[in-house]
């Protein structure tokens, strides 16, 4: 009679017993990097109000605030996760949350734009090298066999964050001033710090090779380039113009650049034989376009609630939390989804209720009973939990665990990309829809206020509190023209997903038969400890 041998633990010990706390301490380094992004959405009216009240910033200025965050965060994702295969995760993860913490307590103190433009960028600096360790170290301290509960958390926690953002700032903004949106990340970022450097384990690549300083200036400036293209687009709503046009071309070519390169190099940063895995590519064009729609929604979900019907700050973030409890709830659970029928059918399953739910976004008007909304947030937010975790786990368990850190960055480029391309692509498209919509009725205004009031329904709105009565006939237009903008940005975004169901469909696993599923767990049991990331207690 054959005894098989217990399955050796790739997971010291030491390390298996406090994993949970682990993943605790990482999912606070998680929400402040992206709690951050959602708070001063809310805290952007305060701040172009003059001082004493704000800093005095313009439009423009405030979209920079934002934009210099993105840009740095987005082109150094993969040389942050790169760094940290390298280097050690942990080590890289503690540079971050001290250089995001240094970063938040100057952005608080900020005294002009200039300077707040720039305290943003140093926290896209810091953010850049948390977000890729966080989901490196859940791969190096979770058996394979209870990763995807970990991910599943994580994701969640993600959805989580966005979501409570506007509430956060919302009352902070209610008994505070307007640097208390950055503050309040010092307290947690000091906290998290401790823990980590107390329970989290380094890890690394033990053999990662000589470093391509020319991949990783080139995947560097091609992402920079990319995402400003991106980003100039959306700010005018025109990508045809040469501010974004531009540097979009100049962002592919050197990305395309930077792919022959390393399909050439005898030691890639990048490896692009995992592309060659249909698994991995599928998984990651599935996160892209996931966020694509998310940002997307996110982006007039706020502007419909607050400009057209009325609702403060805080409301419309406690109204959107049904995104976020959905997100709560499910993520954590999709693997029971996955073990039942598969990556491919839970993955469609929530790409098509995604693409439902923005369909849904077609029976709110200005009069619609608000409940509509919270049961379309929540149906979007639980498709979202289905597709999250399944594909994350797909892709980090399509590579081998010392790359873990490089495989995150993938995930989060691709993720912050598709974030930026939705945010841009569908606010051109709302801005234009508007603009077509709300143009012949801007007659009653002078010539010169013409064209900032057609811009956007914050616009219209704005100038009509300025003239007064003369302009108040344009209230009511102004909201139907949104409405109507919305609507059909919607059915747009309801197009992105569903080609995510596609993509999924086309190219994520099926459920394999039970016997072909009980020999593969076998076998990645069978592996040995010394095939994987060296992994090095260096807490406490």
């Amino acid at each position: 009679m054959t005894t098989t041998a217990p399955a050796a633990r790739r997971v010291p010990e030491a390390i298996h017993k406090r994993r949970w706390a682990i993943l605790t301490v990482l999912l606070f380094s998680l929400l402040v990097v992206v709690l951050d992004n959602s708070i001063l959405n809310v805290a952007m009216k305060t701040i172009a109000t003059p001082a004493p009240t704000g800093i005095g910033a313009t439009q423009s200025q405030l979209e920079w605030a934002i934009n210099s965050y993105t840009l740095v965060f987005a082109g150094l994702l993969f040389t942050a996760g790169l760094l940290g295969d390298r280097l050690g995760r942990k080590k890289t993860l503690l540079f971050g949350m001290v250089v995001f913490g240094a970063g938040s307590l100057l952005c608080s103190m900020a005294t002009s734009p200039a300077e707040l433009i720039g305290y943003r960028a140093a926290m896209g600096f810091g953010g850049a090298f948390v977000l890729p360790a966080t989901l490196a170290i859940i791969m190096n301290v979770f058996e394979r066999d209870e990763q995807p509960k970990a991910i599943g958390i994580w994701s969640g926690a993600v959805g989580l964050a966005i979501a409570i953002g506007p509430i956060a700032g919302g009352l902070l903004l209610a008994h505070f001033w307007w640097g208390s949106v950055f503050l309040v990340n010092v307290p947690i970022v000091a906290a998290a710090l401790v823990g980590m450097v107390w329970l989290v384990p380094d890890s690394r690549d033990p053999s990662p090779g000589k470093l391509d300083l020319l991949g990783v200036a080139l995947s560097v400036v091609g992402l920079v380039a990319l995402v400003y293209g991106i980003i100039k687009g959306g700010q005018v709503a025109d990508f045809a113009v040469p501010q974004s046009w531009v540097p979009i071309v100049v962002g592919i070519a050197v990305l395309a650049g930077f792919v022959v390169y390393q399909l050439r190099s005898r030691n890639p940063v990048l490896d692009m034989g995992w592309f060659r895995n249909k698994q991995f590519s599928g998984a990651v064009v599935a996160i892209g376009l996931t966020f694509f729609a998310l940002m997307g929604v996110t982006f007039f979900g706020v502007f419909y609630l607050q400009s057209v019907r009325g609702y403060s700050p805080l409301q419309a973030g406690l109204l959107l939390l049904p995104l976020a409890v959905a997100q709560l709830v499910v993520s954590p659970r999709a693997r029971f989804a996955v073990d039942r029928f598969g990556v491919k059918a839970t993955c469609v399953s929530g790409m098509l209720m995604i693409a439902a739910a923005f369909v849904g976004f077609l029976l709110l008007g200005r009069g619609t009973g608000i409940w509509v909304l919270e049961i379309v947030a929540f149906f979007q937010g639980a498709g979202m939990a289905l597709v999250m975790p399944p594909a994350t786990v797909t892709i980090m368990s399509s590579l081998p665990r010392e790359k873990a850190g490089s495989g995150s960055a993938v995930n989060n480029t691709f993720r912050q990309v598709g974030g930026s391309l939705g945010v841009a692509i569908l606010g051109a498209l709302l801005s234009t829809t508007y603009r077509s919509g709300i143009q012949d009725k801007l007659g009653v205004l002078p010539a010169p206020l013409r064209t900032p009031a057609g811009e956007s329904v914050e616009g219209t709105l704005g100038i009509v509190e300025k003239i007064g009565p003369r302009a108040a006939a344009l209230v009511d237009p102004a909201k139907d023209a949104f409405v109507h903008a919305m609507h059909v940005t919607a059915l747009a975004a309801s197009g992105v997903a569903l080609i995510g169901a596609v993509v999924a469909l086309s190219f994520l696993p099926g459920k394999p038969p039970a016997e072909s599923a009980a020999a593969t767990s076998a076998e990645t049991s069978a592996e040995p400890v010394a095939t994987e990331t060296a992994v090095e207690d260096t807490a406490g």
